[in-house]
C-alpha cells in the first residue's frame, strides 16, 4: 500500500509542480501583454481579454463536459491523470488570481521588447507542460478533443492538436492587433521545441521494441489499455536459441511513460528499447 501511495504521489507531483509552472507563465508573461496560446487555454484567453472573465473559470467550465464525454469514451483509469492536471491548472490559475490582485506579484508588461516577453513565455510554458507531459499527465482541453476525434475518425493526433491550435489562434485576428498574434506563433514555437527537449526527443513520435517472455500479455494490455496497435515479431535468443516474440509499437510523446509503465506492470524484466522516430504513416498517425 505504501509503495503504491509513494509511486503514484512521484508521478502526481511533477504533474503538480508542471501546472503550476504553466500558470504562472500565462499571468506573468501571456496576460499582461496580450499574447494568445492555442486550444482550451486560447478560448480562456479571449474570454479574458474579450469579457474579463477569470481564466480559472473559463477553464474549469469548458473542460467538465470534455471530462464526462472522455470518461465515458476511454474510462475511468485513461482519464485519471488529464483531470489531475486540469484540477491542479485551475487550481493555480486561481492562486495566480489572487496573488496578483493582492499586488503581491506584479505581472511582467513590455509595449518595447516582446520578442523577450515572448521567449520567456515559449520557455515558460514549455518547461511547464513538458514535465506535465514527460509524467503521463494533460491540462485537459485539446488533448481530450484530439483523442476522441482520433477515435472516431482515425486522423493524427498531432494533426488534430496543431489544426485546433491555429484556428483559435488564427481567430483572435478579430480583436487582438496582427503582431501578438505573430509574437504568439513564435511563442507556440518555442513552446514545442521546450517540451520536445524535456520529454528527450526532438519528435513527437517514438518506437517501443518489447523483448518479454510475456509478449502476448503485453500485447493484449496495449490494445486493451491505449489506442494503439502492437506487433509481435518472431525472434529466439541469440545465446539460449530459445523463441520468443518482439513486440514493436510506436506512440506519441505523451504516451511515452503511460506505455513503459503498462509494460512493466505486465513483465517487470521485460527489456524495452526506445527509439526516435523521424516520421509515421499509417493508422492513427500522418494518412499517406
Amino acid at each position: 500500500m505504501y509503495k503504491l501511495i509513494r509511486e503514484r504521489l512521484q508521478t502526481l507531483f511533477p504533474i503538480w509542480l508542471g501546472t503550476a509552472i504553466y500558470a504562472f507563465g500565462l499571468h506573468y508573461f501571456i496576460i499582461p501583454n496580450q499574447l494568445m496560446e492555442g486550444g482550451i487555454t486560447g478560448i480562456a484567453l479571449m474570454l479574458n481579454y474579450i469579457f474579463h472573465i477569470p481564466l480559472s473559470i473559463t477553464t474549469l467550465i469548458t473542460n467538465i463536459p470534455l471530462f464526462l464525454i472522455g470518461w465515458k469514451i476511454f474510462g475511468r483509469q485513461s482519464m485519471l491523470y488529464t483531470i489531475f492536471g486540469t484540477a491542479s491548472l485551475t487550481g493555480f490559475l486561481w492562486m495566480m488570481e489572487w496573488i496578483i490582485h493582492r499586488g503581491w506579484l506584479v505581472p511582467f508588461k513590455t509595449e518595447q521588447d516582446y520578442f523577450l516577453v515572448t521567449a520567456y513565455a515559449g520557455l515558460t510554458l514549455g518547461i511547464g507542460l513538458g514535465i506535465v507531459f514527460r509524467y503521463g499527465g494533460t491540462t485537459g482541453g485539446t488533448d481530450i478533443i484530439a483523442r476522441i476525434v482520433q477515435k472516431w475518425r482515425g486522423w493524427s493526433m498531432g494533426q488534430i492538436i496543431l489544426l485546433i491550435d491555429v484556428l483559435v489562434i488564427g481567430s483572435a485576428i478579430f480583436f487582438l492587433p496582427k503582431e501578438q498574434i505573430l509574437y504568439t506563433f513564435v511563442a507556440v514555437f518555442i513552446t514545442s521545441k521546450v517540451i520536445d527537449i524535456i520529454i528527450e526527443g526532438a519528435y513527437a513520435a517514438h518506437a517501443f521494441m518489447i523483448i518479454s517472455d510475456h509478449a502476448e500479455q503485453v500485447v493484449h494490455a496495449i490494445t486493451l489499455h491505449t489506442d494503439r496497435g502492437a506487433t509481435m515479431i518472431p525472434a529466439f535468443g541469440g545465446f539460449s536459441k530459445n523463441p520468443k516474440n518482439i513486440v514493436y509499437c510506436v506512440v506519441y510523446r505523451q504516451e511515452l511513460k503511460r506505455l513503459k509503465d503498462l509494460v512493466r506492470s505486465v513483465d517487470p524484466r521485460a527489456f524495452i528499447i526506445i527509439n526516435e522516430v523521424h516520421d509515421v504513416l499509417g493508422e492513427g498517425f500522418k494518412p499517406e
